[in-house]
């Protein structure tokens, strides 16, 4: 009779172990994360019975060498240039050998085109490209292939789904770059289990980078994503890889936004703007004249433009709000690309601080072109845009405004002052309103620098 397959419950958050099914982690306190897995208990090896009778320190184990941190050599300095600027201005100036990269976004948003893309213009450029499908046929991808051009049909394809297969002819071709097309359809034969579960996802992962690493090869790993937005899969799997990429944008628009959310070879949050286009991704190379390109010549109220920093990248930002008599009986709240929490906040300080009553007013919040508004310093652009609205008095087409909202209503400073009015400047802006404590060292000329100490000042600044 054969033996009765052992199981485990494993958090597919953190990846902690459970005997039994709960529905909370004791881990990390996530709730409902708990899948069942099968696993065969492996015996215990004579070295490891060895170190762990005698106390488990040292004895049984190899010595290795330990050199100077000095004497270690890499081969970061030593970056493949895809060509495409954008992407290689996030990854920090090109692709690392060895490295592992995760991309995830959305379906349909991109992710399988531009680094068919890159494995394209890789190959181009010299360097071997092994692309592995697993979701896609053969012939799907080449009819992709046929509507980039650009040299993508010189790629190497290999449609696999298991992973010793695909180590196995890596190992043979030995590519400088491998684009395996997506993580959660690969599946090792030492594991029982179906393709995509936490165990496969975390074990395929991690003898991917330890190919990466042997053998030089830069992998790129295509990840999917849940619906809230993260990448489907044990949390582990982000800590694995050296380089966690996030597609982002709306799938209506033409243009995606490619965020570095994890770097360990350069900045992190720094982003890239591409242009969806039938023969592939273009890069942007100015995303605020993207982003402010769309603005109308005739500007209504509830409009304001902020300058924030993503990355390294100062990037000029247009926030629309709305604020509308509510036809319910209790007023929406509705937020595209800001936190809603944050609106909250500042709806609270507004009523509090300047008098501006939201209580029987719906009010709508966007941040025009899909890009997450996630710094405090549009604060100012969102208290100005509201309340342009609720005065229905447009702001000026050439005003900026950069600046932290506190909870007395106080204007606090923001970092990088300089540099986002730099860019505004460069925008064509005449007018920048800043907390009055951050007057930047150096102004642009031609620029007017206002500043102001709280809320109450600015809207009477604003509204005389």
């Amino acid at each position: 009779m054969p033996a009765k397959a052992k199981t485990l419950y494993r958090c597919s958050e953190c990846g902690a172990d459970h005997a039994k099914w709960q529905g909370k982690c004791d881990a990390c306190s996530a709730w409902n994360t708990l899948v069942e897995e099968i696993v065969a208990a492996a015996a215990p090896s004579k070295n490891a019975r060895r170190a762990a009778g005698s106390g488990g320190f040292g004895h049984g184990g190899s010595v290795l060498h330990t050199p100077r941190l000095r004497d270690v050599a890499g081969t970061e300095s030593h970056r493949f240039k895809t060509g495409l600027l954008e992407f290689d201005f996030v990854l920090g100036g090109g692709v690392v050998p060895g490295s592992m990269t995760l991309v995830g976004g959305e379906p349909g948003i991109g992710k399988s085109t531009i680094l068919l893309q890159v494995a394209a213009r890789l190959e181009a450029a010299g360097h071997a490209a092994l692309y592995v499908s697993g979701e896609e046929s053969p012939l799907q991808v080449k009819l992709r292939a046929d509507r980039l051009g650009g040299g993508s049909l010189d790629v190497s394809l290999l449609g696999e789904t298991n992973l010793e297969t695909i180590l196995a002819t890596a190992a043979n071709a030995r590519p400088s770059v491998m684009v395996v097309d997506s993580i959660q359809t690969v599946y090792t034969g030492d594991l029982e289990g179906a393709p995509g579960n936490v165990g496969q996802v975390r074990e395929c992962a991690a003898r991917l980078m330890r190919y990466a690493k042997e053998s030089g090869t830069a992998v790129f790993v295509v990840g999917h994503v849940t619906k809230g937005g993260g990448i489907a899969g044990p949390k582990t799997l982000e800590h694995i890889v050296d380089t966690v990429l996030y597609f982002e944008g709306e799938s209506t628009l033409d243009y995606r936004i490619l965020r570095a959310t994890k770097n360990r070879f350069g900045s992190v949050d720094e982003i890239g703007v591409f242009r969806m286009t039938p023969e592939g991704l273009i890069a942007v190379e100015n995303p605020s004249a993207l982003f402010l390109g769309d603005r109308a010549d005739v500007i209504s109220s509830g409009s304001a433009v902020t300058a924030l920093i993503e990355g390294s990248r100062p990037v000029l930002l247009e926030i629309q709000g709305l604020a509308a008599k509510a036809g319910y009986g209790t007023p929406q709240r509705v937020s595209t690309g800001f936190d809603a929490r944050r609106l909250a906040l500042l709806l609270a300080v507004l009523d509090k601080r300047a008098g501006l009553s939201f209580a029987q007013l719906d009010v709508f919040l966007n941040v025009v072109g899909g890009v997450q508004a996630g710094e405090p310093a549009a604060d100012l652009a969102v208290a100005a845009a509201l309340a342009s609205s609720v005065y229905d008095r447009a702001l000026s087409r050439d005003a900026v405004f950069v600046g932290e909202l506190g909870l007395g209503g106080e204007i606090r400073p923001v970092s990088q002052i300089d540099r986002r009015l730099a860019e505004a400047s460069k925008m064509g802006m005449k007018t920048a309103y800043v907390a009055g404590r951050a007057m930047p060292r150096r102004s642009a000329k031609s620029m007017d620098v206002v500043g102001v100490s709280d809320i109450t000042a600015l809207l009477k600044e604003l509204f005389r």
